[in-house]
């Protein structure tokens, strides 16, 4: 797909990389020659697949757990980063989740403090932390994770995450334009409806299926769909001219 020497000698880091698109995201920067810091999820010791354990062995990916739901997590995160890397040519913001559905009349402050926090803050947090780093390459790039319900509003109970999406993908149009003088380019992937365990979590098998029967390829996306572009958005020989852009992979859903 991406040529094996793509990234050679580049230091990438992935969050939310423990599984889902994620996952699938580190695993095409690992095949492309990219040395990987993997944000394997909040806390160390889950079941994670041989390709990265492999990796892990071979030097070439290092696995961090950090709990993004608190301040000091994200900020402990990024001092493994400076630990490992003395620069970071590619960021990949991806930790988010909706935490659960919350209806408008009942939300509490706590659970909407927890969707701000996981969804928008950590991606502030952690891209400050870590600019220094990227701006002594020259050429860096960042890839936030947003989602179509940061344009539909999402169905109900998921206001908060929604809307924390579009935050996420106006902040990376602004920080485009910033911090393009540093040769740092900043876009955005937004999936549509994926079968990860998002879904299995958030969603009924009768509201997914009802989902499908409107995208236009007749099929919910999958992880291999989306992960591509984040590599081709990552890499200055493929996308050097492009971005403050936001990359929509939904099978057509969007336009229905």
């Amino acid at each position: 797909m991406f040529h094996p020497k793509l990234f050679e000698g580049r230091n990438v880091v992935v969050t939310g990389a423990g599984r889902g698109i994620g996952l699938e995201v580190a695993r095409l920067f690992l095949d492309c020659g990219a040395h990987v810091l993997v944000h394997v999820g909040r806390t160390p010791g889950g079941a994670l697949p041989d390709f990265l354990l492999e990796a892990q062995a071979e030097r070439r990916a290092f696995l961090v757990a950090a709990d993004f739901l608190v301040e000091e997590g994200v900020r402990q995160f990024a001092s493994a980063v400076q630990d490992r890397f003395d620069a970071v040519h590619v960021l990949v913001n991806n930790a988010g989740t909706m935490v659960g559905r919350f209806p408008a009349d009942e939300l509490t402050d706590d659970q909407y403090e927890t969707v701000v926090q996981l969804n928008q803050n950590s991606v502030v947090g952690l891209t400050r932390d870590l600019l220094p780093m990227m701006k002594k390459t020259g050429d860096a790039a960042i890839v936030n994770t947003v989602s179509i319900s940061a344009l539909t509003g999402g169905s109900p109970g998921s206001a908060i995450y929604s809307a924390s999406k579009a935050f996420v993908s106006t902040y990376s149009k602004a920080l485009a334009r910033e911090l393009a003088p540093s040769g740092i380019r900043v876009n955005c992937v937004s999936p549509g409806t994926i079968a990860t365990d998002f879904h299995e979590r958030y969603s009924s098998a009768e509201k997914l299926e009802a989902t499908r029967k409107t995208i236009p390829l007749q099929r919910l996306g999958t992880p291999e769909d989306c992960a591509p572009a984040y590599l081709f958005l990552a890499a200055g020989s493929l996308s050097g001219y492009i971005t403050g852009q936001v990359i929509e992979i939904n099978g057509g859903q969007l336009i229905c």
